[in-house]
């Protein structure tokens, strides 16, 4: 006779979920946080979930926010998922079936706030939940939905989805068995821009335990800066950058008007991205200016050659000596900094050079700043490893198939194809493991020595590399 266990349920304030169970995790999709966003609630701060009466069946993840799949050559290799429907902020729960006061962490997905979704395979969590972790992962709104800068509506609605949703964990987490004591957040690059700003938010700092940000920028925006996007987005629409006007057109015209706009453009010039903005009630300063202040433990991180996904090979072959030195003016790059850089990378074309100076200029300046700012409860890492996949090498993403420990999943194999060290995977994911369960990875603090953990086939511990160009460059 087989044994069969029973579909679990848990009673929340808004109602009962039943989800599933497999392998001694139970499972727990598409539960919402907030309302959905639409009708009168677009363009709002997320509203209170309507209470359900009946058992709300937990089995599937909730719809994705509205976005685009990634275009041309990047489409290759990051993937998308597209489930229909109106209430996108929701959450998902993996838990250990026998789960009392465990750890917790909260997953925040990143696609350059305008793409992504917690439905991502790469982003299943039983492997957190199999070492004894309570994992939560979630949506929350993207694009013109979520970061737009309009004249008569509240910024920032993305980040205030997020942190919502970490209220949302803090105050449920123990019906799953999770410790709201110890939650640990983390993201990767626009989502760990969004845990450098929650870590930045007094409210929402106060729920957080430890963070991991992998490859997220550090600096919130100015409200002018930040509303370059939308400002444009409105003329091409004919209308004006207040919210009445944005609510009235839908989402998909929304959308398209934004594949307009960005058309043509590469990371090298073209259409403003969307940002994070500084706002006096959602984030009164930029994380930058913040995280080196705080205590809580932070396990942070990039990837050595982050630029190889954002510019392609024919991008990076045509920078030349002219672009460089134009880039460097406008970003008050000194030329000793430069020729630091070069120094540093004997061989390199001017492309790479350029390359590794916009690497550090978005996400390593930030990260060694904060570092040195808090050099006893920060713990650094670089990956390394070279994928052999379109000369990627160690680009930007391609360590989330390593941290997740899910090589053979498509899109891990997509970035690092199919033969990436899986030695390297277990090793990730147990320090990952291990700091959010302890606050410790399993090498030493950043400290004086600018202690940093290599990530590679042969992995070691070092003083942070190349560091001669990086501490010239502007603060």
């Amino acid at each position: 006779m087989t044994n069969m266990t029973p579909d679990p349920q848990i009673t929340l304030r808004a109602g009962t979920v039943q989800g599933s169970t497999a392998d001694g995790i139970h499972r727990f999709l598409g539960i919402p946080y907030a309302a959905p966003p639409f009708g009168e609630n677009r363009f709002r701060a997320p509203q209170p979930v309507v209470p359900w009466e009946d058992v709300r069946s937990a089995t599937q993840f909730g719809p994705t926010a509205p976005q685009l799949p990634y275009p041309g050559a990047i489409g290759e290799l990051l993937g998308s998922v597209h489930i229909p429907g109106d209430d996108i902020l929701t959450a998902n729960v993996w838990a250990p079936a026998d789960a009392e006061r465990a750890p917790v962490v909260l997953w925040i997905h990143g696609g350059a706030l305008e793409r992504g979704t917690a439905a991502l395979s790469l982003y299943d969590g039983a492997v957190f939940a199999r070492a004894g972790i309570v994992y939560v992962s979630i949506n929350y709104r993207l694009g013109a939905e979520g970061f737009s800068v309009l004249d008569d509506a509240q910024r920032n609605l993305g980040l205030r989805d997020v942190a919502t949703a970490l209220e949302w964990v803090h105050a449920e987490v123990a019906a799953f068995g999770g410790d709201a004591a110890q939650i640990t957040v983390m993201g990767e690059s626009a989502g760990g821009a969004l845990v450098s700003a929650l870590l930045a938010r007094d409210d929402s700092r106060a729920l957080i335990a430890r963070a991991i940000i992998e490859s997220g920028p550090l600096e919130a925006q100015t409200p002018a800066k930040a509303a370059r996007v939308t400002t444009q987005m409105a003329k091409r629409l004919g209308i004006r950058a207040d919210r009445a006007s944005f609510a009235a057109i839908p989402p998909e015209q929304l959308l398209e008007t934004r594949r307009q706009q960005s058309a043509g453009s590469s990371p090298l010039g073209g259409a403003p991205g969307f940002q994070v903005a500084i706002d006096p009630e959602t984030l009164p300063r930029s994380p930058h200016e913040v995280l080196g202040t705080i205590e809580t433990p932070l396990l942070i991180g990039t990837n050595t050659d982050e630029y190889r996904l954002w510019f392609p090979p024919e991008a990076v072959a045509g920078i030349t000596e002219v672009k460089l030195f134009v880039a460097a003016l406008a970003l008050r790059i000194s030329r000793r900094a430069v020729k630091a850089y070069r120094d540093e990378r004997p061989g390199a074309s001017t492309g790479e050079v350029f390359g590794q100076l916009a690497t550090d200029m978005i996400l390593r300046r930030g990260l060694t700043l904060v570092a040195r700012a808090k050099p006893s409860s920060t713990y650094v890492y670089e990956f390394a490893w070279p994928s052999p996949v379109r000369d990627l090498r160690a680009a930007h993403a391609l360590e989330l198939g390593f941290v997740f420990d899910k090589l053979d999943d498509d899109e891990a194999q997509r970035l690092a194809g199919p033969e990436a060290p899986r030695g390297l995977a277990v090793e990730m994911n147990t320090a990952w493991v291990s700091f959010i369960t302890t606050g410790d990875p399993g090498w030493p603090v950043y400290g004086s020595g600018r202690t940093t953990r290599l990530f590679d086939t042969e992995s070691t511990t070092v003083p942070q590399r190349r560091t001669a160009g990086l501490d010239l460059l502007p603060r």
